[in-house]
């Protein structure tokens, strides 16, 4: 059998045509340029899903974790043993973020982290009830899906956990929802999975005072939007409002897979009794991991990367235009091009995989191909990649004509 033959044989499938039965291989990434067995080239404009934002195999990250393999890749990670790389990381995270937010969980990525948050609002508050909002996306472990707000993907592993409610996103009166009986309130500022839609400032704003309010706990779900992606190092800076837990992860790691949750120590002391270790894992916070994620959060503060997604942001704007786009919805280096039809769309994104632009789609907004290259793009890649873009476009309007 052949690699793609034995590809669907033992690697576990979640769909029936996997990146859309294309046999695509890819033998070598770096920087921006992915490579499959044939040699033929890729530009990635989706960066992984937003987790490669320094790039494929930066060399501060394989440095890190080259120099780190040589001294111990795994300890016990329950916060028992005074583990340097951990104390680094969460130091200088910390430095980066407000007062409140000084106290880190590492986890092995996204999903894991909206569940260590939503235990730790559980314990926190006493309470039970967990608020969301339609079209969110916090992952699909059984509590994270508990708070997706979309029922395709949810029907078929009912029953999930009580005491979720899902809100309106963007809808002022919907936060009358919330009440002195909610632990916490997790929200998306910037919804990645339905196709990049922002929260107003208006509505974050609301938001804050009503959890205030109630006494309960606010948490960003920043896993795609953090680390300069969306313009700013983190989204909830344009807001002008400090969420009490804050999730990361996807391009926290350079590559590797990390995640975490922050919040005030006093908060997160809460997991520390009534029981003593109130959340473990056996992986979050691992020595090679921590050092990746090291390396590139130096990258991206001291380059400040999240003035090139404005960048990105602009330059995509100005040169992307087409008949077939009926939006592009853009925030730094985070897009959606909108083409209002579903068949459509997965024809373009497949035309435009086949030309050697890697894109996909959103899973609530299946209409738009999704933008969000690798920080590091240079202007001649990321118009290179439009241009092809442009090209696709115009062959598949001469097909529909």
């Amino acid at each position: 059998m052949n690699q793609r033959e034995l590809f669907l044989r033992h690697v576990a499938q979640t769909s029936d045509t996997p990146m859309m039965g294309l046999d695509i291989n890819i033998e070598w990434a770096q920087g921006v340029v992915l490579k499959d067995v044939t040699g033929k080239e890729y530009i990635d404009l989706i960066s992984g899903i937003s987790v490669s934002s320094i790039g494929h195999c930066h060399p501060a990250v394989v440095e890190a974790i080259e120099k780190q393999s040589k001294k111990f890749m795994h300890l016990m990670v329950y916060g028992e043993y005074n583990q340097r790389p951990q104390v680094q990381y969460a130091t200088a995270l910390c430095k980066l973020l407000p007062p409140s937010l000084n106290s880190v969980y590492f986890t092995t990525g996204g999903s894991e982290a909206v569940e260590g948050a939503m235990k730790l609002a559980k314990r926190a508050t006493g309470r039970s009830e967990i608020i969301s909002f339609k079209n969110a996306y916090h992952g699909s472990t059984q509590g994270a899906l508990s708070l997706m707000g979309d029922e395709f993907f949810k029907n078929s592993f009912r029953p999930l956990l009580p005491d979720i409610k899902h809100l309106t996103f963007n809808l002022m009166e919907a936060l009358d929802e919330i009440s002195d009986g909610t632990a916490a309130v997790f929200i998306e500022p910037i919804q990645g999975e339905a196709g990049v839609r922002k929260a107003s400032p208006e509505f974050i704003k609301a938001l804050r005072k009503k959890c205030d309010e109630h006494n309960c706990l606010l948490v960003f779900d920043e896993i795609q939007s953090g680390f300069g992606r969306t313009g700013t190092l983190f989204a909830f800076e344009q807001y002008g409002v400090v969420p009490d837990v804050l999730l990361i992860a996807k391009g926290m790691g350079g590559g590797l897979p990390i995640g975490a949750f922050v919040a005030s120590q006093e908060l997160m002391s809460a997991l520390s009794n009534n029981p003593v270790l109130g959340h473990i894992n056996t992986f979050g916070g691992n020595a090679l991991c921590v050092a990746a994620a090291q390396a590139s959060l130096n990258v991206i503060s001291q380059q400040q990367l999240w003035l090139r997604a404005r960048d990105i942001e602009k330059i995509v704007l100005e040169n992307l235009k087409h008949p077939l786009i009926k939006e592009i919805r853009m925030c730094g280096a985070l897009g959606a091009i909108d083409f209002g039809d579903e068949a459509l769309n997965m024809r373009i994104i497949k035309a435009c995989v086949e030309a050697g632009v890697i894109s996909d789609w959103f899973l609530f907004c299946n209409t738009a191909m999704r933008i969000s290259p690798p920080l590091v793009i240079s202007d001649a890649l990321l118009k290179q990649s439009i241009t092809i873009i442009r090209q696709v476009l115009d062959k598949i309007e001469k097909l529909i004509h």
